[in-house]
């Protein structure tokens, strides 16, 4: 088995990850097509408009496939957010997600940034388990009701 590389997001990743993120979250949460369209405007201000002295994607590779992602983006002057941290299936279990995490913290924490926020959702709970073992505390969750469906929103914070 080749090793599992990070590498820096591109522009030309974006359908990729739209397209995964759509495929996945329809078939795994019962999104509906609204979730798509918002991946797709995370990425192109992301691309568009990121600081890459304090801001960066990650994609993970293997063997010239795409395995994941995940963002670190300015959430204020204190904070970091992880933002679109996705694992294909076949990656899961597997400790991609466990080094793309650490790749981010660790960008977070170089950038000086005094800790990292996460949003995200409550059915996600092998993704919760992680952000709890690297450190993040659930700061708050709240009923909603998004991409057509009745879901858990969550906040998670983690203090460097």
């Amino acid at each position: 088995m080749t090793e599992v590389i990070l590498r820096p997001f591109a522009p030309a990743d974006t359908d990729w990850l739209v397209d995964q993120h759509d495929r996945l979250y329809a078939r795994d949460e019962g999104f509906d097509d609204s979730f798509g369209p918002l991946v797709r405007s995370i990425l192109d201000g992301f691309a568009s408009g990121h600081d890459p002295a304090c801001e960066r994607g990650w994609i993970a590779m293997q063997g010239g496939h795409r395995l994941g992602s995940i963002f670190c983006v300015r959430h204020n002057a204190e904070l970091a957010k992880l933002r679109l941290f996705l694992l294909v299936p076949e990656a899961r279990g597997k400790g991609v997600g466990r080094m793309l995490l650490e790749a981010c913290m660790g960008f977070a924490r170089d950038c000086k940034y005094s800790g990292m926020t996460l949003w995200t959702h409550e059915s996600h709970r092998a993704a919760c388990a992680l952000y709890a073992r690297a450190g993040f505390a659930l700061e708050s969750a709240t009923p909603v009701h998004s991409f057509g469906q009745d879901l858990v929103e969550q906040t998670w914070v983690c203090r460097f």
